[in-house]
């Protein structure tokens, strides 16, 4: 239970997991500067890390699932040695909606849609909370959500929410969470998926911000991707055996089912525009990518793979017995390769570790890489949390582990390189961390060519940071003063 203190009577009464503890909301906003720091920040420190979670404004319809909570962005900026910090809510459409009324408006994620509140999402039923992840793209931030919505434009030095972005007024679908940003060229990728037809979409952002390319992948029925990769010339989409029971969907009623007796099947389309090419794997479910690249005639895709994701709630689960097993991720690095010239897919098990929310460095995503950053799922918690952070070097199958210690617990952390560093981990690891015991939090530097080793520098931050989902790195030279 929570001590009231500071927080709502909703959320004081509250015995749900995911709004307790690490999990339990804010409910201000606060910049602070030059923080507190123990360990010497590296003057080739320079940009913003900011992530993005779920922190509910007003008390829920029924019952709460971790994913409906509002979007709240978290941000420390490092520049000369110094750090500061904000955080602020996503002022998205729908969020608004809710303070003007005072109340939630929406059904979550585990209720039944409501038709008197027509929302967003695959099946236009949710709030769009712009809740889940963070992309850099002509000039801001974009604030997305996991079920396909708007995507939110935000400052990156202020964190203002500038409005949404229709990509000079094209956008006419929506966003799903995980778009993709190739540094090389400045384009944006991204698909959308819908219980209606068409069923899946995938398009491409010029480096300026206006839509240029939309194309409609067939698919046998609804679908739930949640990732996507890209190469320098073409995407890989996903059509996976976990979707929403077909016949449950047409009376409104949304229950997922994993079919192990339907392939993986991947969509190998050109960036540039041509047929699609579909190559099956073994079944299996991918949150996560990692990154993906050409080697001649074959694309290599490296991802977090779920080979059970049929979620069972345990017996003494409750009314939130099916979120709690959903939640609990059971994921391994896992290589694809598909053969573009005779249509074959070969896989390989890249490690044996529980490890998720991938980061790379993103300058080379759509180019080969071997250095990924992957926090740990904690194996003794009823919810998910991470307990360390792996760097796996997938060239060599070589892994470190950098562990924070009983009760403390991070988050997706972003590589920063180092100002005027140009080699795969020459640069910096960052991430939030939460004291379980303590309440407190803070944002921990890490070397990445030294992994193990102490944070060169520990930022105490000036108030709790809620566990949450998605991170980015900002570099200095792509801010404007």
């Amino acid at each position: 239970m929570h001590a009231s203190r500071g927080f709502p009577d909703w959320l004081a009464q509250s015995e749900n997991p995911y709004l307790e503890g690490p999990f339990a909301p804010v409910f201000d906003e606060c910049d602070a500067a030059d923080l507190p720091v123990a360990g010497e920040l590296p003057r080739d420190l320079d940009g913003v890390f900011l992530r993005n979670g779920p922190n509910p404004v007003h008390a829920p319809q029924g019952r709460y699932h971790w994913f409906d909570g509002d979007g709240m962005v978290h941000a420390v900026t490092f520049r000369d040695g110094r750090a500061s910090y904000r955080n602020r809510w996503v002022r998205t459409q729908d969020l608004e909606a809710e303070r003007r009324a005072g109340r939630a408006l929406w059904p979550g994620y585990l209720e039944r849609p409501d038709p008197a509140a027509p929302g967003s999402g695959s099946d236009g039923w949710l709030k769009d909370s712009a809740n889940t992840d963070l992309v850099f793209h002509n000039g801001a931030v974009l604030a997305l959500w996991y079920q396909c919505g708007l995507p939110y434009r935000l400052d990156p030095r202020s964190l203002a929410t500038l409005g949404p972005e229709t990509f000079g007024g094209r956008l006419e679908r929506r966003v799903s969470a995980h778009a993709k940003v190739d540094a090389a060229t400045g384009e944006l990728l991204f698909f959308d998926y819908a219980t209606q037809a068409p069923f899946l979409a995938h398009h491409v952002v010029s480096p300026l911000g206006e839509l240029v390319r939309s194309t409609e992948i067939e698919l046998p029925g609804p679908r739930l991707p949640h990732d996507m990769a890209f190469t320098t010339h073409y995407s890989i989409l996903m059509d996976l055996p976990l979707f929403w029971d077909p016949q449950l969907l047409e009376r409104g009623v949304h229950r997922l089912g994993f079919h192990p007796e339907l392939p993986s099947r991947f969509a190998v389309l050109p960036r540039a525009g041509g047929p699609v090419r579909w190559f099956e794997a073994e079944p299996a479910y991918i949150y996560h990518v990692l990154n993906a690249w050409e080697e001649g005639d074959t694309l290599v895709m490296d991802a977090c793979r779920i080979v059970d994701p049929g979620a069972r709630p345990p017996n003494d689960g409750g009314p939130l017995g099916r979120m709690l097993a959903t939640l609990r991720l059971d994921a391994r690095l896992h290589r694809y390769r598909f053969d573009l010239r005779t249509g074959a897919t070969r896989e390989e098990a890249l490690d044996d570790q529980n490890i998720e929310f991938p980061s790379i460095d993103a300058r080379r995503l759509g180019t080969p890489t071997r250095y990924a950053y992957l926090p740990h799922v904690a194996p003794d918690t009823s919810t998910l949390l991470f307990d360390a952070l792996v760097k796996c070097d997938t060239a060599s199958a070589k892994t470190e582990t950098h562990a924070f210690g009983p009760g403390r617990y991070c988050s997706e952390s972003p590589f920063a390189p180092r100002v005027g560093g140009h080699a795969e981990d020459d640069g910096f690891v960052v991430c939030f961390v939460h004291d379980a015991q303590g309440g407190d939090s803070e944002a921990h530097v890490l070397d990445a060519r030294d992994f193990t080793a102490d944070p060169v520098a520990i930022v105490s931050l000036p108030r709790r940071v809620p566990v949450g989902f998605h991170a980015c790195w900002v570099d200095g030279t792509q801010l404007q003063d």
